[in-house]
């Protein structure tokens, strides 16, 4: 019977400090004052304050019960090791083994959690991806991202909302704005704001010759409604539109586009996948005050760079990961120098690797996302 004494230790140590990052002996007593609040009969008189509260609440609780359920898990794998060896029962072996591995897996996955220190780590994201250098092969390039990323969210159970797209000329896209669901988006996503370069045979060149692309990603933390900043309607020009172009799977096709721009600063948020003229622009007035709260954050803390990375054209030099399909397959961050030579797994939404390569070097540079 082999003995699990050591890796039973370990597991118990690592669920120990797992509930120490996610502070749930806090998250305990924030749940206890959140339940008393989500039980009183005027809860939803303010619906905003209550989606808030039981937003709150299911969090919490979640994280409570994941790390409880974990050291039960422990304590039962723990039992049945030492049930085995008092009576060398040599086949409980393989269920303690199997045990420890799924038990490991998930804390590998809930060591990411330890990693984030932003404010808005756990927010959603909107997010925005142009093409850049690359003429039409830079244009399918940013809607194979859009693909990627969102492949990507399927994997994690995030859900994706496309809410402006404009297609390229010949073919693929020239930007898109979406927004990822689920909890941690904007925290995960941080590590893929820059420009993504890729290197291929090209598809649209007759003679096919290697073409190299590039497309950038952004990004903002999707706010609540009481974090969003007064918007002057003296500073907004509010232009309707319909929706054209080939992107039938990903537009809604309508008179309802609604695109504004901020004067002042010269913000522009175009909406156009809701089924009214009035859900578009209200989503176009959250999209735009999350960016202009993202410019007041970057003006606050003087350091554009560090907050939002330094704006550089979308091309030769500036790239933060490349993607290369000939004369050999490879994928580098150029950051992380985190590589593989699996590109079609990365292309596929296999992003994890490379984003927890990210947030590992970010917190051994002190570097910061917010």
């Amino acid at each position: 019977m082999r003995d699990f004494t050591d890796d039973l230790k370990a597991t118990r140590a690592r669920v120990a400090d797992a509930a120490a990052y996610l502070r749930v002996d806090e998250a305990r007593q924030r749940m206890a004052e959140l339940e008393a609040e989500a039980s009183r009969p005027d809860l939803w008189d303010d619906q905003d304050r209550a989606r808030k509260i039981t937003g709150e609440l299911a969090q919490v609780t979640d994280d409570v019960k994941l790390v409880e359920s974990m050291f039960e898990r422990v304590g039962d794998l723990e039992t049945l090791a030492e049930l085995a060896r008092e009576e060398g029962d040599e086949s409980f072996e393989p269920e303690i083994a199997e045990g420890l591995s799924e038990l490991g897996a998930e804390l590998d996955r809930l060591e990411l959690r330890a990693l984030f220190t932003g404010e808005y780590d756990e927010r959603d994201a909107i997010v925005e991806i142009n093409s850049g250098a690359g003429g039409t092969d830079a244009a399918d390039w940013a809607e194979m991202m859009l693909r990627m990323y969102t492949r990507w969210a399927e994997r994690r159970g995030f859900t994706v909302e496309i809410e402006q797209i404009r297609e390229g000329e010949e073919a693929g896209i020239s930007s898109v704005t979406f927004t990822v669901k689920g909890r941690y988006a904007y925290g995960l996503l941080c590590s893929e704001r820059g420009v993504h370069r890729l290197v291929r045979i090209s598809p649209f060149d007759g003679n096919a010759r290697r073409q190299t692309s590039f497309a950038s990603f952004d990004l903002v933390p999707v706010l609540e409604e009481s974090e969003a900043p007064e918007i002057d309607e003296k500073d907004l020009r509010i232009d309707t539109y319909r929706s054209s172009g080939a992107g039938g799977q990903h537009v809604n096709k309508t008179d309802s586009a609604v695109r504004i721009t901020h004067i002042p600063t010269g913000v522009v948020v175009a909406v156009q996948n809701e089924r009214s003229q009035t859900q578009n622009k209200a989503k176009a007035m959250q999209i735009l005050g999350a960016r202009l709260a993202e410019l007041a954050r970057q003006e606050r803390a003087e350091q554009l760079a560090a907050i939002q990375g330094t704006k550089t054209d979308v091309g030769w030099g500036s790239q933060i990961r490349s993607y290369v399909l000939a004369p050999y397959q490879l994928v580098k961050d150029l950051r992380t120098d985190w590589e593989t030579g699996n590109v079609s797994a990365v292309l596929d939404g296999d992003l994890d690797g490379v984003i927890e390569s990210y947030l590992q070097w970010r917190r051994a540079d002190g570097a910061s996302s917010n």
